[in-house]
């Protein structure tokens, strides 16, 4: 029974994550094309989400660490589902 309210959760925290990740992928990659929501370029993605690869650019690290913060929620979120079912 828990773990039906869990997987609710989980997709409903899901939900947003289209807008996270476009938001950041448009800040990393320096495109505002809505195409970059559709290709698969990982690396650099990866690389920004784990490393400082803007340090100047405030909007880059205030966007990374709501990104990161929503992530960690998603991944707890996973790990209970996982351990209760």
């Amino acid at each position: 029974m828990m773990s039906k309210y869990v997987f609710i959760l989980l997709l409903v925290w899901g939900i947003p994550s289209t807008f996270f990740r476009s938001k950041f992928r448009k800040i990393v990659y320096q495109t505002d094309d809505w195409k970059i929501n559709i290709k698969p370029l990982f690396f650099k993605e990866l690389k920004a989400l784990f490393f400082n690869i803007f340090p100047g650019n405030n909007d880059y690290i205030k966007v990374r660490n709501q990104y990161r913060l929503y992530l960690v929620v998603y991944l707890f979120l996973f790990i209970i589902y996982v351990l209760i079912k």
